[in-house]
């Protein structure tokens, strides 16, 4: 059933509030509070994704923008979900903070960056995290660690100043069509509120937990 409270004691950044009715400002306001809370990587979640044929996989990753509707990350695109995002271009997206016991779970169809901007985050990147996004043949086979190293070293000769993106190391974009805050609540009563992207906006439908 869709929301239909009362607004007239609103506020916009709590998803459960009768006039929060854009998801958008409701989780950045979760996202700042995250990150002076959380120990580490308040901006970890975890990516699913699936083949054409439905075979499912999941791994976190970092997300490191949201923009216009969509929540951004980086990744080689050649690597088993860049691959999956290619041939499926759909995504589920999942942050959990432990911390505030809290998450927020966002689904919908993903595009790619534009160049300028995946060439704008990956040297915006420590040189030697470029070096080794370069140098990794993410998700094939690998015989010896050794082996990553001595290509993480040819690179480094090669490029002694400002390292070039590989063309397959891209960023994504999820526009997200579902977006779904979950807070713990006593005796598993817990708060869930879904976000439904429509062609006149966002409903609000409140879920059992």
């Amino acid at each position: 059933m869709t929301d239909t409270t009362d607004t007239s004691d609103s506020h916009p950044s709590d998803p459960f509030s009768p006039g929060a009715l854009d998801p958008f400002p409701c989780f950045h306001a979760w996202f700042s509070e995250a990150e002076a809370s959380e120990p580490n990587d308040a901006n970890a979640m975890a990516l699913a994704t699936a083949t054409p044929q439905g075979l499912p996989s999941v791994r976190m990753v970092l997300l490191k923008g949201v923009a216009d509707g969509a929540f951004v990350f980086y990744t080689n695109a050649e690597s088993r979900k860049g691959a999956e995002l290619r041939a499926n271009p759909q995504a589920a997206l999942c942050l959990h903070w432990k911390s505030l016991r809290r998450q927020v779970r966002m689904e919908g169809p993903i595009t790619e960056v534009p160049a300028q901007q995946a060439d704008a985050y990956f040297h915006s990147r420590s040189r030697q995290s470029q070096i080794g996004a370069a140098a990794s043949q993410q998700s094939r086979p690998l015989k010896d660690r050794a082996l990553l190293e001595a290509a993480a070293a040819e690179l480094a000769q090669e490029y002694p100043g400002e390292v070039p993106r590989p063309p397959h190391w891209t960023g994504f974009a999820v526009r997200a069509e579902r977006i779904e805050f979950w807070r713990d609540g006593p005796h598993r009563l817990h708060d869930r509120m879904l976000y439904l992207r429509t062609l006149h906006g966002w409903k609000r439908q409140r879920l059992y937990p």
